[in-house]
Protein backbone atom coordinates (compact mmCIF):
# COMPACT_ATOMS: atom_id res chain seq x y z
CA UNK A 1 0.00 0.00 0.00
CA UNK A 2 2.80 2.45 0.22
CA UNK A 3 2.95 3.15 -3.62
CA UNK A 4 -0.77 3.88 -3.06
CA UNK A 5 -2.17 7.59 -3.78
CA UNK A 6 -2.77 8.91 0.07
CA UNK A 7 -6.70 9.68 -0.69
CA UNK A 8 -7.12 6.25 -2.29
CA UNK A 9 -5.70 4.77 0.79
CA UNK A 10 -7.36 6.71 3.37
CA UNK A 11 -10.85 5.64 1.28
CA UNK A 12 -9.90 2.06 1.28
CA UNK A 13 -9.53 2.03 5.27
CA UNK A 14 -12.25 3.87 5.79
CA UNK A 15 -14.64 2.02 3.65
CA UNK A 16 -13.13 -1.62 4.94
CA UNK A 17 -12.61 -1.91 1.14
CA UNK A 18 -9.91 -5.13 0.06
CA UNK A 19 -6.59 -4.25 -0.99
CA UNK A 20 -7.45 -5.66 -4.70
CA UNK A 21 -9.74 -2.57 -4.78
CA UNK A 22 -6.62 -0.65 -5.82
CA UNK A 23 -6.22 -2.50 -8.91
CA UNK A 24 -9.86 -2.09 -9.75
CA UNK A 25 -9.37 1.82 -9.44
CA UNK A 26 -6.10 1.98 -11.42
CA UNK A 27 -7.64 -0.14 -14.23
CA UNK A 28 -11.01 1.79 -14.43
CA UNK A 29 -12.10 4.47 -12.37
CA UNK A 30 -9.25 6.58 -12.74
CA UNK A 31 -9.13 6.17 -16.87
CA UNK A 32 -13.32 7.21 -15.93
CA UNK A 33 -12.03 10.36 -14.30
CA UNK A 34 -10.19 10.85 -17.24
CA UNK A 35 -12.31 10.59 -19.67
CA UNK A 36 -14.63 12.77 -17.43
CA UNK A 37 -12.17 15.82 -17.69
CA UNK A 38 -11.79 15.18 -21.44
CA UNK A 39 -15.66 15.53 -21.76
CA UNK A 40 -15.87 18.76 -19.41
CA UNK A 41 -13.22 20.25 -21.13
CA UNK A 42 -15.76 20.42 -24.73
CA UNK A 43 -18.18 22.69 -22.75
CA UNK A 44 -17.82 25.76 -20.69
CA UNK A 45 -20.82 24.74 -18.43
CA UNK A 46 -20.78 21.97 -15.59
CA UNK A 47 -21.01 18.64 -17.05
CA UNK A 48 -23.42 16.65 -15.72
CA UNK A 49 -22.65 12.63 -15.72
CA UNK A 50 -25.21 10.17 -14.82
CA UNK A 51 -23.91 6.89 -13.31
CA UNK A 52 -26.68 4.07 -13.70
CA UNK A 53 -26.63 0.66 -11.96
CA UNK A 54 -29.21 -1.65 -9.83
CA UNK A 55 -29.05 -1.86 -6.60
CA UNK A 56 -25.53 -2.94 -4.97
CA UNK A 57 -23.58 -2.81 -8.25
CA UNK A 58 -21.25 0.17 -6.50
CA UNK A 59 -22.65 2.83 -8.60
CA UNK A 60 -22.39 4.96 -5.38
CA UNK A 61 -18.35 3.61 -4.06
CA UNK A 62 -17.55 4.80 -7.80
CA UNK A 63 -19.22 8.00 -7.80
CA UNK A 64 -17.34 8.68 -4.24
CA UNK A 65 -13.89 7.18 -5.91
CA UNK A 66 -14.24 9.45 -9.33
CA UNK A 67 -14.97 12.63 -7.72
CA UNK A 68 -12.27 12.56 -5.45
CA UNK A 69 -9.97 11.38 -8.22
CA UNK A 70 -11.18 14.39 -10.39
CA UNK A 71 -10.74 16.86 -6.97
CA UNK A 72 -6.83 15.17 -6.35
CA UNK A 73 -5.75 14.22 -9.32
CA UNK A 74 -7.06 16.68 -11.88
CA UNK A 75 -8.11 19.78 -9.91
CA UNK A 76 -11.92 19.58 -11.33
CA UNK A 77 -14.40 20.89 -8.85
CA UNK A 78 -16.96 18.01 -8.95
CA UNK A 79 -20.44 17.62 -7.18
CA UNK A 80 -21.63 14.08 -5.88
CA UNK A 81 -26.02 13.88 -5.96
CA UNK A 82 -27.26 10.85 -5.51
CA UNK A 83 -31.28 10.11 -6.62
CA UNK A 84 -31.84 8.64 -3.28
CA UNK A 85 -31.59 11.59 -1.45
CA UNK A 86 -34.07 13.41 -3.15
CA UNK A 87 -36.81 10.35 -2.13
CA UNK A 88 -40.14 12.08 -1.07
CA UNK A 89 -40.23 12.37 2.54
CA UNK A 90 -42.05 9.57 4.13
CA UNK A 91 -45.42 12.05 4.98
CA UNK A 92 -45.41 12.78 0.89
CA UNK A 93 -44.93 8.78 0.23
CA UNK A 94 -48.02 7.88 2.68
CA UNK A 95 -50.07 10.62 1.02
CA UNK A 96 -49.25 9.33 -2.38
CA UNK A 97 -49.88 5.63 -1.13
CA UNK A 98 -53.39 6.89 0.09
CA UNK A 99 -54.53 9.01 -3.04
CA UNK A 100 -52.73 6.87 -5.90
CA UNK A 101 -51.28 3.29 -5.14
CA UNK A 102 -50.49 1.24 -1.80
CA UNK A 103 -47.11 0.08 -3.07
CA UNK A 104 -46.02 3.77 -3.75
CA UNK A 105 -45.80 4.04 0.11
CA UNK A 106 -42.36 2.10 -0.87
CA UNK A 107 -39.20 4.39 -1.86
CA UNK A 108 -37.72 3.55 -5.10
CA UNK A 109 -39.56 3.35 -8.19
CA UNK A 110 -40.20 6.44 -10.31
CA UNK A 111 -43.12 8.41 -8.96
CA UNK A 112 -41.56 8.34 -5.31
CA UNK A 113 -38.98 10.97 -5.92
CA UNK A 114 -39.32 14.71 -5.76
CA UNK A 115 -38.27 15.58 -9.68
CA UNK A 116 -38.92 19.34 -8.92
CA UNK A 117 -36.13 19.54 -5.97
CA UNK A 118 -34.07 17.69 -8.35
CA UNK A 119 -34.95 19.92 -11.20
CA UNK A 120 -33.76 22.97 -9.13
CA UNK A 121 -31.02 21.61 -7.90
CA UNK A 122 -29.02 20.40 -11.13
CA UNK A 123 -30.49 23.63 -12.39
CA UNK A 124 -28.70 25.87 -9.58
CA UNK A 125 -25.76 23.90 -9.82
CA UNK A 126 -25.35 24.42 -13.98
CA UNK A 127 -25.71 27.95 -12.96
CA UNK A 128 -23.16 27.63 -10.69
CA UNK A 129 -25.46 28.80 -8.04
CA UNK A 130 -24.45 28.00 -4.08
CA UNK A 131 -26.71 25.31 -2.92
CA UNK A 132 -27.59 22.95 -0.08
CA UNK A 133 -27.76 19.26 -1.23
CA UNK A 134 -30.46 17.23 0.36
CA UNK A 135 -29.74 14.26 2.40
CA UNK A 136 -31.90 11.06 2.69
CA UNK A 137 -31.90 8.71 5.76
CA UNK A 138 -32.42 4.57 4.71
CA UNK A 139 -32.65 4.03 8.33
CA UNK A 140 -35.89 5.98 9.29
CA UNK A 141 -36.95 5.98 5.65
CA UNK A 142 -37.08 9.63 5.62
CA UNK A 143 -35.22 12.72 4.54
CA UNK A 144 -33.05 14.20 6.83
CA UNK A 145 -33.66 18.14 7.77
CA UNK A 146 -32.50 21.04 6.20
CA UNK A 147 -29.35 21.32 9.12
CA UNK A 148 -28.42 17.91 7.62
CA UNK A 149 -28.03 18.57 4.17
CA UNK A 150 -24.79 18.88 2.40
CA UNK A 151 -23.12 22.49 1.91
CA UNK A 152 -22.10 23.02 -1.93
CA UNK A 153 -21.56 26.83 -1.34
CA UNK A 154 -18.27 26.19 -4.13
CA UNK A 155 -18.87 26.68 -8.25
CA UNK A 156 -18.90 23.09 -9.34
CA UNK A 157 -17.51 21.73 -12.56
CA UNK A 158 -18.59 18.13 -12.69
CA UNK A 159 -22.03 17.23 -11.44
CA UNK A 160 -21.54 13.23 -10.47
CA UNK A 161 -25.63 12.03 -10.75
CA UNK A 162 -26.13 8.54 -9.35
CA UNK A 163 -29.08 6.34 -9.03
CA UNK A 164 -30.61 2.92 -9.80
CA UNK A 165 -32.92 4.00 -12.26
CA UNK A 166 -30.55 7.19 -14.23
CA UNK A 167 -31.41 7.96 -17.26
CA UNK A 168 -34.47 5.30 -17.93
CA UNK A 169 -37.08 5.79 -20.46
CA UNK A 170 -40.70 4.49 -20.22
CA UNK A 171 -41.68 0.86 -21.90
CA UNK A 172 -43.64 0.45 -24.19
CA UNK A 173 -47.67 0.57 -23.17
CA UNK A 174 -48.65 -3.08 -23.92
CA UNK A 175 -44.80 -4.43 -22.04
CA UNK A 176 -47.16 -3.53 -18.84
CA UNK A 177 -49.74 -5.92 -19.25
CA UNK A 178 -47.82 -8.71 -17.82
CA UNK A 179 -47.26 -8.92 -13.80
CA UNK A 180 -43.43 -8.88 -13.78
CA UNK A 181 -43.59 -10.91 -10.30
CA UNK A 182 -45.60 -12.10 -7.77
CA UNK A 183 -46.00 -8.59 -6.22
CA UNK A 184 -47.69 -7.02 -9.54
CA UNK A 185 -49.34 -9.98 -9.48
CA UNK A 186 -50.87 -9.95 -6.28
CA UNK A 187 -50.89 -6.06 -5.19
CA UNK A 188 -50.88 -4.80 -8.97
CA UNK A 189 -54.13 -6.90 -9.68
CA UNK A 190 -55.40 -4.03 -12.20
CA UNK A 191 -51.75 -2.37 -13.42
CA UNK A 192 -52.48 0.69 -11.93
CA UNK A 193 -49.08 0.83 -9.67
CA UNK A 194 -47.12 0.11 -13.03
CA UNK A 195 -48.86 2.52 -15.19
CA UNK A 196 -48.11 5.15 -12.60
CA UNK A 197 -44.62 4.87 -12.84
CA UNK A 198 -44.36 4.52 -16.73
CA UNK A 199 -45.93 7.37 -17.09
CA UNK A 200 -43.78 9.07 -14.73
CA UNK A 201 -41.22 8.45 -16.78
CA UNK A 202 -42.47 9.50 -19.69
CA UNK A 203 -43.40 12.79 -17.32
CA UNK A 204 -41.60 14.50 -14.91
CA UNK A 205 -38.51 11.98 -15.10
CA UNK A 206 -37.76 13.05 -18.71
CA UNK A 207 -37.42 16.85 -17.51
CA UNK A 208 -35.18 15.42 -14.98
CA UNK A 209 -33.09 13.24 -16.83
CA UNK A 210 -32.66 15.96 -20.28
CA UNK A 211 -30.08 17.50 -17.59
CA UNK A 212 -27.60 14.35 -18.27
CA UNK A 213 -24.87 14.81 -20.61
CA UNK A 214 -23.27 11.81 -20.71
CA UNK A 215 -24.26 8.25 -18.76
CA UNK A 216 -21.65 5.45 -17.47
CA UNK A 217 -23.85 2.05 -16.62
CA UNK A 218 -22.46 -0.75 -13.94
CA UNK A 219 -24.12 -3.31 -15.70
CA UNK A 220 -24.93 -6.54 -13.50
CA UNK A 221 -24.67 -10.00 -15.32
CA UNK A 222 -28.50 -10.61 -14.11
CA UNK A 223 -31.20 -9.81 -11.84
CA UNK A 224 -30.53 -12.97 -9.63
CA UNK A 225 -27.35 -10.93 -8.93
CA UNK A 226 -28.72 -7.76 -7.92
CA UNK A 227 -30.49 -9.89 -5.66
CA UNK A 228 -27.97 -11.29 -3.79
CA UNK A 229 -25.82 -7.99 -3.63
CA UNK A 230 -28.80 -6.21 -2.31
CA UNK A 231 -28.48 -9.08 0.36
CA UNK A 232 -25.13 -8.36 0.96
CA UNK A 233 -25.54 -4.16 1.76
CA UNK A 234 -28.26 -5.00 3.97
CA UNK A 235 -26.18 -7.81 6.10
CA UNK A 236 -23.46 -4.14 6.05
CA UNK A 237 -25.91 -2.26 7.19
CA UNK A 238 -26.78 -4.85 9.89
CA UNK A 239 -23.09 -4.94 11.24
CA UNK A 240 -22.47 -1.06 10.91
CA UNK A 241 -25.33 -0.55 13.23
CA UNK A 242 -25.05 -3.01 15.66
CA UNK A 243 -21.23 -1.95 15.18
CA UNK A 244 -22.21 2.02 16.45
CA UNK A 245 -25.57 1.07 18.77
CA UNK A 246 -24.61 -1.96 20.17
CA UNK A 247 -28.43 -3.24 19.47
CA UNK A 248 -31.22 -3.67 16.45
CA UNK A 249 -34.01 -2.98 15.84
CA UNK A 250 -37.21 -2.81 13.50
CA UNK A 251 -36.82 1.45 13.67
CA UNK A 252 -33.41 0.89 11.92
CA UNK A 253 -35.07 0.13 8.81
CA UNK A 254 -33.26 -3.20 8.34
CA UNK A 255 -34.89 -6.40 6.28
CA UNK A 256 -35.34 -9.69 7.33
CA UNK A 257 -35.18 -12.26 4.05
CA UNK A 258 -38.87 -11.99 3.29
CA UNK A 259 -39.06 -8.23 3.75
CA UNK A 260 -36.36 -7.94 1.26
CA UNK A 261 -37.49 -10.27 -1.59
CA UNK A 262 -41.16 -7.94 -1.43
CA UNK A 263 -38.90 -5.21 -1.62
CA UNK A 264 -36.44 -6.03 -4.37
CA UNK A 265 -39.70 -7.30 -6.27
CA UNK A 266 -40.68 -3.16 -6.41
CA UNK A 267 -37.51 -2.67 -8.78
CA UNK A 268 -37.66 -5.91 -10.65
CA UNK A 269 -39.81 -4.50 -13.63
CA UNK A 270 -37.61 -1.25 -14.14
CA UNK A 271 -34.07 -2.98 -13.48
CA UNK A 272 -34.98 -5.48 -16.43
CA UNK A 273 -35.78 -3.26 -18.39
CA UNK A 274 -32.85 -1.00 -18.72
CA UNK A 275 -30.34 -3.82 -18.84
CA UNK A 276 -31.88 -4.20 -21.84
CA UNK A 277 -32.28 -0.85 -23.33
CA UNK A 278 -29.61 1.61 -21.78
CA UNK A 279 -26.59 -0.32 -22.77
CA UNK A 280 -27.47 1.35 -26.31
CA UNK A 281 -27.46 4.75 -25.12
CA UNK A 282 -24.75 5.04 -22.64
CA UNK A 283 -21.15 6.82 -23.36
CA UNK A 284 -19.52 4.25 -20.90
CA UNK A 285 -20.39 0.05 -19.87
CA UNK A 286 -18.91 -1.58 -17.10
CA UNK A 287 -20.14 -5.24 -17.59
CA UNK A 288 -19.64 -6.63 -13.90
CA UNK A 289 -19.24 -10.53 -13.42
CA UNK A 290 -21.06 -12.47 -10.32
CA UNK A 291 -18.14 -11.77 -8.12
CA UNK A 292 -18.32 -7.78 -8.60
CA UNK A 293 -15.26 -7.24 -10.47
CA UNK A 294 -15.00 -5.79 -14.25
CA UNK A 295 -15.58 -8.11 -16.80
CA UNK A 296 -15.12 -5.44 -19.66
CA UNK A 297 -14.98 -1.89 -19.86
CA UNK A 298 -16.91 -0.04 -23.05
CA UNK A 299 -16.27 3.79 -23.94
CA UNK A 300 -13.47 4.27 -22.52
CA UNK A 301 -10.77 6.30 -24.85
Amino acid sequence: MSDTLPWLQRIIEEEHLPASFEGLVSAHYLPLAQQIVHWSAQQDRPLVVGVNGAQGTGKSTLSKIVAVALEQEFGVRTAVISIDDIYHTKATRTDLAAKVHPLLNTRGVPGTHDTNLGIQLLRDLKARIPVMIPSFDKSTDDRRPTHEWVDCSSPVDVILFEGWCMGAIAQEAGALARPMNRLEEVEDVDGSWRSYVNDQLEGPYVQLFDFLDRLVILKAPDFECVHHWRGEQERKLRESLLASHGNLTKAAGLMDEQELARFIMHYERLTRWMFSEIPERADVIFELSADHSIAQARGLK
